[in-house]
């Protein structure tokens, strides 16, 4: 009887001692301020997406990247709806057999060098090329054309991505306004001439010839794009919300309409400095 007493004293006293530990660690964490995770952006397009950071930044280079070879917007509704199904949009490190990144593209067939299809400019690039070459995908179904470049055991599988995919090609390539709304908070990644210039850096690497000779980083603060139309700005201003979350962005102006980071919204400017259609104004945090 008595061990038995013993023993559940034990017990009770280590259940003591975990709950205590937890109780430390829960402190702990909760006061620690991190860059929000989980799906905190929002994208309205004919319909509504919601993604995490990471996926809608590879969303945003994938269509950057469709964008600036000059192909129709279907093509980056394929090229979507493939990286939702091999990867989430997540550029992952490995998959089947040899299969890396947001295509889940091999090595061992030819598609590149670790090193490069985990680039996803790179990757991009390998499927809109491969994609081309398909006779007749304009017109095909988007899980067909998708199809005939991955030759996936599962060829059905990319059509249940087409309608996700056309709400973010809507968005990405510009034919929307203020549809792309995502919400960071916590520490920036980066601040003032530092953000700056990464942010504008970033930019040039995945729309390349396409971005205005105009793109420049206007001082410490931020970056300034000049645009001939309403939908080039749109597709600029979606772009830099979209790659919010690692380059340090605390506002965009386009229009007449601003984006700030902790609030995540699309809202009328004040002040009188709205109807700017020639320029897309970014600020980072200073």
């Amino acid at each position: 009887m008595r061990k038995k007493s013993i023993m559940g004293g034990i017990a009770l006293l280590a259940l003591l001692g975990a709950l205590g530990v937890f109780v430390v660690l829960r402190s702990v964490v909760t006061n620690i301020k991190l860059p929000q995770l989980g799906p905190e952006c929002t994208v309205s397009a004919d319909g509504q997406v919601t993604l995490d950071s990471v996926q809608m930044a590879n969303a945003a280079t994938i269509t950057a990247v469709g964008v600036r070879r000059g192909l129709p917007e279907q093509a980056v509704v394929i090229a979507l709806a493939t990286a939702f199904q091999e990867s989430k949009l997540e550029n992952l490190d490995d998959g089947d057999r040899d299969s890396v990144g947001l295509f889940q593209q091999r090595p061992s067939q030819g598609w590149g060098t670790f090193e490069q299809i985990k680039d996803p400019r790179y990757a991009a690039g390998k499927f809109y090329s491969a994609l081309k070459k398909v006779k007749g995908w304009e017109e095909m179904r988007v899980t067909d054309a998708a199809q005939k470049v991955q030759r996936s055991a599962y060829p059905e599988a990319y059509e249940k991505w087409s309608d996700e995919s056309r709400v973010l090609a809507a968005a990405l390539t510009g034919r929307a306004t203020g549809a792309v709304e995502c919400r960071y908070t916590g520490t920036p990644a980066a601040r003032g001439a530092e953000a700056a210039t990464a942010l504008l850096a970033s930019l040039k690497l995945d729309w390349g010839k396409k971005l205005p000779n105009k793109a420049t980083a206007s001082d410490p603060a931020g970056l300034t794009v000049t645009v001939s139309s309403p939908d080039t700005g749109w597709r600029y201003a979606h772009w830099l919300v979209s790659h919010a979350a690692v380059s340090g962005l605390e506002r965009v102006r386009f229009a007449d309409l601003e984006w700030h980071a902790p609030d995540g919204k699309w809202q009328p400017v004040t002040g009188g400095t709205g109807g700017n259609t020639a320029q897309v104004v970014a600020e980072v945090f200073r």
